[in-house]
């Protein structure tokens, strides 16, 4: 006998209806079941923002969001940035500043960072850090993390 329950979700502009078991999550569910393996799978407890999406706005650790409360509302992964083959402007600064090394936590660098300009367009480097410190890395100091997200503010204001 199954519970299964049929979900909406609007991820990356596309509109999707899926069966889905009412504890899994929307990390799995946009893995396993869309194919969107951007989103990284780091501790599975909400601690390492490996898996930071944007939900309605918000920066969302999505191994702690349901797919079931997801439905109906507006999902951005890191897949969902680019346009026409061309990288989102804070995408390309992680790039250009060496923001990046192995790359598993850049996703939800870029996500959180993202959702950070959403509400605040000029951020100071302290609150870039601030924003980033639920974000892990293992590979990096940060220094060009934050580095990355000062360009890319430049590059929008300029």
């Amino acid at each position: 006998m199954t519970n299964k329950q049929i979900v909406k979700l609007e991820v990356n502009g596309d509109t999707h209806e899926l069966l889905v078991q009412p504890t899994q999550t929307l990390l799995h569910v946009l893995r396993e079941q869309l194919q969107l393996t951007g989103t990284k799978c780091g501790c599975n407890n909400g601690v390492c923002g490996s898996c930071t999406i944007i939900v309605d706005g918000q920066a969302v650790r999505a191994c702690l969001s349901l797919a079931v409360a997801s439905s109906e509302k507006e999902i951005t992964t890191i897949e969902g940035l680019e346009e026409n083959g061309k990288l989102q402007s804070l995408q390309q600064a992680f790039i250009d500043k060496q923001g990046l090394q192995c790359g598993f936590c850049t996703p939800g660098m870029i996500m959180s960072s993202l959702a950070l300009l959403a509400k605040n367009p000029s951020p100071s480097i302290d609150d870039i850090r601030e924003d980033l410190s639920g974000n892990l890395c293992r590979c990096t100091g940060y220094v060009k993390i934050a580095d990355a997200v000062m360009s890319a503010i430049e590059v929008e204001q300029s």
